[in-house]
């Protein structure tokens, strides 16, 4: 299967001089707990819940802070006509859970783990894939 067949279409973004009080309504009205950080729709960065918490609020920065002070320029992308095998590889190798979709340096969508869960029905694949993502995370 490909990513094109599973992946969310237009996703919301934010540009890198919105404020993280945007990305959070975002967040909210999207149910979602990243949003791609993109200027002239090429994807610049990506800004997570983490990002926020993390960064403004448990230091008690206002939420007028710009998304470029917080957001990861560190992104993996994946293309439309990528198999849903190598999206899971590469949300294993890079321990990430949504990866944006990217054709012609233009954002098209962005997948998740769970649209691969859902949308393709490979629990084992899927659990394999969340196992590694989270091999880092301390036991509690």
């Amino acid at each position: 299967m490909k990513i094109k067949d599973v992946m969310t279409v237009n996703p919301k973004t934010v540009s890198p001089d919105d404020t993280v009080q945007t990305a959070a309504q975002i967040m909210q009205s999207e149910d979602t707990g990243v949003v791609p950080v993109v200027e002239k729709g090429k994807v610049m960065a990506m800004v997570t819940d983490r990002d926020i918490v993390v960064r403004v609020v448990a230091e008690g920065g206002p939420t007028s802070t710009p998304v470029r002070s917080v957001a990861s320029p560190d992104v993996v992308f994946a293309s439309p006509d990528m198999s849903t095998r190598e999206a899971s590889e590469l949300m294993s190798q890079y321990q990430i859970r949504r990866l944006p979709v990217v054709e012609n340096d233009q954002l098209v969508g962005i997948v998740s783990i769970g649209d691969l869960a859902v949308k393709e029905g490979k629990d084992s694949r899927t659990g394999d894939t969340l196992q590694e993502i989270s091999a880092g995370v301390k036991e509690r």
